[in-house]
């Protein structure tokens, strides 16, 4: 009875910390969807915008009968507004990479482990090439080939993820191709697409699902890197990387406010994104579980 009061206290903390952060997860994911409805101004509508209101500092009362409750931009864009639209973007790029990039990887992999050989050296020895560099090169080498664009930096993170998906579900294919669904598949002379889409695919997903979450957080950061470099979604569109470039030019001169609270957002975002999806991975991986 004690020792399970002790373990009770010492997973309370961390409990906490999971709750908070589903809920802060819940929270950004609502008001991104109800972003239009919900946002003081549109962003993108140069009719909403005053520019003589530009750098207008936290609290400030706008002309259209706004408060500019954090603030305005060096466009006059509302920084609230800019953040809820920005949200959208940020959520959007990375959910659509990451999937995109995992069937990719997956489907990859499984291909790698069933068909073997020559097939197999081919993938993953591109696969090893790619893991051997930092991710954020290849997604700079991939925008900057592509250009920039909404469009273009969902293919570069993309290519700048699939990798990993690809690794881990060779390792799992690997282990179930030898088993006897597979050779009963093979010996009743099943096509092959059908093998590896019916049977070897989805019998690999569910422990490759645990890293989607985590990828997930890992391609909003670098949708923010590339868009602050400029390279990711056009300044023109408020996400949070680029929300956070187009203040970074005012810090000196004591404008604060264009930078600081995109950058608290996005760090929200990417924090709880992060610790969902570690505790995600850590109830669906049995030895996660056990240990």
């Amino acid at each position: 009875m004690r020792t399970e009061i002790l373990n009770t206290l010492k997973r309370r903390p961390r409990l906490q910390v999971l709750t908070a952060a589903n809920i802060v997860l819940a929270v950004y994911i609502l008001v991104a969807v109800a972003a239009p409805a919900i946002a003081p101004q549109n962003p993108y509508d140069p009719l909403q915008i005053y520019g003589w209101e530009a750098s207008s500092p936290p609290g400030t009362g706008g002309s259209g009968g706004y408060l500019y409750l954090l603030g305005t931009d060096g466009l006059g864009r509302d920084i609230v507004s800019c953040i809820l639209y920005g949200l959208r973007i940020s959520l959007v790029v990375s959910v659509t990479s990451a999937a995109i990039a995992a069937l990719i990887g997956l489907t990859a992999g499984v291909c790698a482990a069933f068909f073997g050989k020559w097939v197999d050296i081919a993938i993953m020895r591109l696969v090893d090439l790619q893991l051997s560099l930092p991710t954020i090169l290849i997604a700079l080498i991939a925008i900057v080939t592509l250009g920039p664009g909404m469009d273009r930096i969902i293919l570069a993170l993309i290519i700048a993820q699939w990798a990993t998906y690809a690794r881990l579900a060779r390792g799992i294919a690997l282990s179930e191709a030898g088993k006897p669904y597979m050779d009963a598949a093979r010996l009743l002379r099943m096509p092959t697409s059908r093998i590896i889409f019916r049977h070897l695919l989805p019998n690999s997903i569910a422990p490759a699902v645990t890293l989607i979450p985590i990828e997930i957080g890992h391609a909003v950061a670098l949708e923010a890197t590339l868009s602050f470099l400029g390279l990711g979604v056009p300044l023109d569109k408020p996400s949070l990387g680029s929300t956070v470039a187009n203040g970074f030019q005012y810090l000196l001169t004591g404008q604060y406010w264009i930078s600081l609270f995109p950058g608290l957002a996005l760090f929200g975002l990417i924090a709880s994104i992060n610790l969902v999806g570690e505790d995600i991975r850590r109830r669906l991986d049995p030895r996660s579980r056990a240990a």
